[in-house]
């Protein structure tokens, strides 16, 4: 497989999009329950947004775990305001494909949430995830809370000892505050349930995440 140099590096503020003031249109409501996509947070629920490759797979991962009260797909982490798909995959926007997760804690805990997001993705693969290439698609965890961003850190190492055990290389996930969270258009959101055929180039790497079995973050 080729990979070219530009493909593989983050732009900078200097070549990135001009981008935008106002934000794209984007699905109203949740394809599946109807909930309004921009619900704000309700009470005794909270909010952890991932970066695995591609939405598509990766919000369907999501939306299928008990106690994920609402899904949804956009971009984060980038340079551009308000971009658009399009910009995106030119890899001058800076962004990363992501998923916004609003869950309830007393189901599955924000320690279970990392548990699907190490076992669900290859972490080591730097700025790819399989044959999908380019800093869209590196690996990212985006906290809202500095529990959040502890219980990351403790269980980016644990599973580095996971993977160490397996001979698998060192993990390239980036751990940091919440950045603004861009919409994706409305035709992403929920992909996978409106196209059931379509595109999913996530996999993972079969180590177990420790986490949840007796190993606490």
């Amino acid at each position: 497989m080729f990979f070219t140099r530009k493909s593989m590096e983050m732009v900078t503020a200097d070549k990135a999009l001009p981008g935008r003031a106002k934000p794209l249109p984007t699905a109203e409501t949740h394809f599946l329950s109807g909930i309004p996509l921009k619900s704000p947070v309700p009470e005794g629920m909270a909010e952890a947004m991932f970066g695995m490759g591609c939405f598509w797979g990766v919000e369907r991962k999501f939306w299928q775990t008990p106690g994920v009260w609402l899904t949804m797909v956009g971009y984060a982490g980038g340079i551009t305001p308000n971009p658009t798909y399009k910009e995106t995959c030119t890899q001058l926007t800076g962004h990363n494909e992501v998923v916004r997760v609003i869950y309830v804690p007393a189901v599955i805990s924000y320690e279970g949430l990392l548990k699907l997001f190490w076992e669900g993705h290859d972490p080591t693969q730097g700025m790819r995830q399989g044959n999908d290439v380019g800093s869209t698609y590196r690996s990212g965890i985006y906290t809202y809370s500095p529990e959040q961003a502890a219980a990351a850190i403790a269980s980016r190492a644990v599973y580095q000892q996971a993977l160490k055990a397996a001979g698998r290389g060192a993990i390239t996930t980036e751990i940091l505050p919440a950045p603004v969270f861009y919409f994706a258009e409305d035709y992403h959101q929920q992909y996978l349930q409106k196209n059931p055929g379509g595109y999913c180039g996530i996999g993972g790497t079969g180590v177990t995440c420790p986490i949840g079995t007796g190993v606490s973050a």
